[in-house]
């Protein structure tokens, strides 16, 4: 079960649930990142196969890593293929517009982080990395997401952050190894339904969306914090306080309608 950990702006008065401390999560909250604090467009640097060699990375627990973060490349390297072999690919802070199909040639790839750039739309291609546990696709224009996201059979973590969401596709419903999803600042009216199906889940972010409650009279309203948590992961005062929260909350609505 999720338990909601909300502090709304809401038009009356409501029940305020202080939201639980977590283990801190790759960009899952995006808030460390200034929403709309893009870089202006430059002229996008080329990368040759040498260039990319010497930003390989071994990383502490022994994975190879290609960082190519703050590179001012505005399409994926051509050369890219070639080190298909890498487990963690970072392509953060770029000028990246679009994902080319090249990209289902990275069979082992475990992470990807592609936050800070200008992608509009991903490519069906994505969703046959198999391997893939982390998605990191926080600060961008998207606006919708693939069907074949509901391959990622493998996925822990999905960073959506700051985008231009309003829905997912129920395919998202098939991740049911996937742990944690950020959806903040983007254009939610409501919780997706598909995440309701995800027996996995333990934290939802979807802080700053004009989610419609009942307390404002189905009027939207950006709903400064708002994460579900799975009842599992509280300890017991928390979830004690998060019941008897939702119990006075429902008794204040019975008794607001026999008013």
């Amino acid at each position: 079960m999720l338990f909601q950990v909300t502090l709304s702006l809401s038009l009356k008065s409501s029940v305020r649930v202080h939201p639980v401390q977590t283990a801190s999560l790759p960009c899952v909250s995006c808030s460390t990142m200034a929403k709309g604090n893009k870089r202006k467009a430059a002229k996008s640097k080329t990368i040759t196969l040498k260039v990319a060699k010497e930003c390989l990375q071994l990383t502490l627990d022994g994975k190879l890593r290609l960082n190519l973060s703050f590179k001012g490349v505005s399409v994926m390297p051509k050369c890219l293929p070639k080190l298909c072999e890498v487990e963690e690919v970072d392509l953060s802070r770029n000028l990246i517009r679009k994902i080319p199909d090249f990209i289902d040639y990275f069979i082992s790839l475990r992470l990807l982080d592609l936050h800070s750039n200008y992608l509009e739309e991903l490519p069906a291609s994505v969703g046959r990395l198999q391997n893939l546990l982390v998605l990191n696709l926080c600060n961008n224009r998207l606006s919708s997401l693939p069907s074949a996201m509901g391959l990622l059979k493998k996925l822990l973590t999905l960073s959506l952050g700051m985008n231009q969401l309003s829905n997912l596709p129920s395919s998202i419903s098939a991740l049911q190894e996937l742990r944690h999803i950020g959806l903040s600042d983007n254009k939610f009216t409501s919780v997706p339904f598909c995440i309701s199906r995800m027996d996995k889940l333990e934290r939802v972010n979807l802080d700053r969306n004009p989610i419609v409650t009942e307390d404002t009279s189905n009027q939207s309203v950006a709903t400064e914090k708002l994460c579900l948590v799975k009842g599992g992961i509280l300890c017991g005062d928390c979830l004690n306080k998060c019941q008897t929260d939702r119990e006075t909350m429902e008794d204040n609505e019975n008794w607001s309608e026999t008013k």
